[in-house]
């Protein structure tokens, strides 16, 4: 049987997400990013493609790096201003019936006990149908904003998330026994506190007593995304993650990425399957490669390179406006994105900037992926082949144009050739992309040791 895809549509609750500039295309509508239709119009957009989930990504400061100040960032709206990406996913959720969410929240800087109660709060409002993609900040301007003077170290930073999740599997898997809630109406008990604990935990950077405030929802611990790429961010999403984003510019690169994972999840004692991992991809397409050619011109008159560098700056640590157009960028340890700061070397040589803005295509730092659906379908079936990646992240460009051409063009063709599902699963979020009875994490999951027994 042909494995098939797993598909995502990757955005961010701002009007200037990956592809920079985009937003002053006049057919893009994220200048409405505030308006609640604007989000549930994507919802139902994607269900009606039968996508596995809108993902969401977030930070929690701003593009600081690149000459020094935001004003670049500020100017081209380069992820800034930019507003919560829980707060849409409750009516997101109501207009649709099986779309999946994913939702970017900060470990460093978000109290685990009461971001327990949301996540809880959302699995039972979309009946099990949210993930949560655990991030650990990369940006000094976040950690200012938070009352520090800069980020923790990197690796420190993992640490501590390490310890965040050991405090959440606690909340979510072990506070209520599965048989706590009893709704008994004669009798006037709704739980049984004997089948109810505190969670105590004494650790070096969390401590805390108290029971989880949300009874059980259909998953308990929602579905687990990460993004590290780094040696050690490699090792946290092998250790903990189910579906792993990635932003690989070939196959080949991602390959090694891809076993690299599945063989650390079996030396952390899961299967080599229980990881899916999905590849960042931008698609321009048309109903025929000519029309998608054309599209892709008049999308890139309107990218734009300045709010593109600003990210990149604070991505990798390093102002890239000091450098000259073919001064190499030397590559130094910094305390932002490990793997990012690594893409800037092939291994032989240090990229420069001209090399950096020849592939600002569409304002970001990713090559599109342009042609017809056919062509598209092509491009996705060697990724899988030999990439062995299960799907992809599908970055916007212009809204909600993007999304509904693929939805509309390129969908069809995916399911023609056996490559998409044609209907959804029946399940909660976990059900759906991993199968199972119950919905909840496997016993080869760190979190089940927390579990109330």
């Amino acid at each position: 049987m042909t494995r098939q895809l797993q598909l995502y549509a990757f955005d961010m609750n701002c009007v200037g997400h990956i592809n920079h500039g985009l937003w002053t295309h006049p057919r893009d509508s994220s200048l409405r990013y505030t308006d609640l239709d604007y989000w549930t119009g994507l919802a139902k957009t994607a269900e009606r493609g039968k996508l596995d989930g809108i993902f969401l990504a977030d930070i929690v400061g701003v593009y600081d790096v690149y000459e020094g100040g935001p004003q670049a960032a500020i100017r081209g709206g380069a992820q800034i201003p930019v507003n919560d990406p829980l707060i849409p996913l409750s009516a997101m959720a109501a207009v649709t019936e099986h779309l999946g969410f994913g939702v970017t929240v900060n470990t460093t800087y978000e109290p685990p006990f009461l971001f327990a109660r949301r996540m809880s709060t959302l699995d039972h409002l979309t009946k099990g149908r949210i993930g949560w993609n655990i991030v650990t900040g990369y940006l000094d301007s976040a950690a200012r904003s938070m009352g520090l003077p800069q980020q923790p170290d990197h690796d420190a930073r993992y640490e501590a998330a390490e310890e965040y999740l050991e405090v959440l599997y606690k909340l979510w898997e072990g506070s209520w026994a599965d048989d706590a809630v009893l709704r008994d109406r004669e009798k006037g008990v709704f739980a049984n506190p004997d089948r109810v604990r505190a969670v105590r935990h004494e650790g070096r950077h969390y401590r805390m007593d108290g029971i989880h405030l949300s009874e059980p929802s259909p998953q308990r611990t929602p579905v687990l995304f990460q993004a590290g790429a780094s040696n050690r961010g490699q090792d946290f999403a092998a250790r903990h993650a189910e579906t792993v984003f990635i932003a690989s510019s070939s196959p080949v690169s991602a390959r090694g990425l891809v076993d690299g994972l599945r063989a650390r999840a079996v030396a952390f004692g899961r299967w080599a399957d229980s990881v899916k991992v999905l590849n960042l991809v931008t698609v321009v397409t048309g109903r025929s490669e000519r029309e998608a050619k054309d599209r892709l011109e008049d999308y890139r008159r309107h990218a734009s390179v300045e709010a593109s560098l600003a990210h990149y700056s604070s991505s990798i640590g390093i102002d890239l406006s000091q450098f000259s157009l073919d001064e190499p960028i030397l590559q130094t340890r910094t305390n932002a994105n490990q793997s990012a700061l690594a893409a800037l070397t092939d291994g032989k040589e240090n990229a420069t900037m001209r090399q950096i803005i020849d592939q600002m295509v569409l304002g970001s730092r990713q090559k599109p992926i342009v042609g017809s659906p056919e062509q598209i379908a092509d491009h996705f079936k060697v990724w899988m082949r030999e990439g062995d990646v299960d799907g992809f992240n599908l970055a916007r460009t212009v809204a909600p144009e993007s999304l509904t051409d693929f939805v509309d063009l390129v969908v069809p063709v995916l399911q023609e050739r056996g490559l998409f599902k044609r209907d959804y699963a029946p399940g909660t979020l976990r059900q759906k992309i991993f199968g199972g009875e119950s919905g909840r994490l496997p016993e080869s999951h760190p979190a089940a040791a927390s579990r109330f027994r």
